[in-house]
């Protein structure tokens, strides 16, 4: 599916069928709880004998879920670990 930003969401047809409602939200990091900038992930299972993973804000958990393939999940966390996201010095 495309948006107006011509941006594509290749998950369009999992998102809606995850049943976030029963998934088991882990904190990452020591932050306080439902700090501003805490993310939260849970794997979550889908009829496509996939599990997903989701992040959302800690802060927010109502709001914006991102939602991640396995071989994406495996995929930034590969790049974590090799500083791919560090902030420049």
């Amino acid at each position: 599916m495309k948006n107006d930003s011509s941006v594509v969401d290749d998950k369009f047809h999992v998102r809606d069928e995850l049943d976030l409602s029963t998934a088991l939200w882990r904190r990452l990091g020591d932050d306080q709880e439902g700090a501003s900038g805490t993310v939260e992930y849970a794997f979550v299972a889908h009829r496509d004998a996939a599990t997903y993973v989701a992040l959302r804000e800690a802060a927010d958990p109502d709001g914006t879920v991102l939602v991640f393939t396995p071989s994406e999940w495996d995929a930034f966390l590969l790049g974590a670990r090799a500083g791919e996201f560090d902030r420049p010095h």
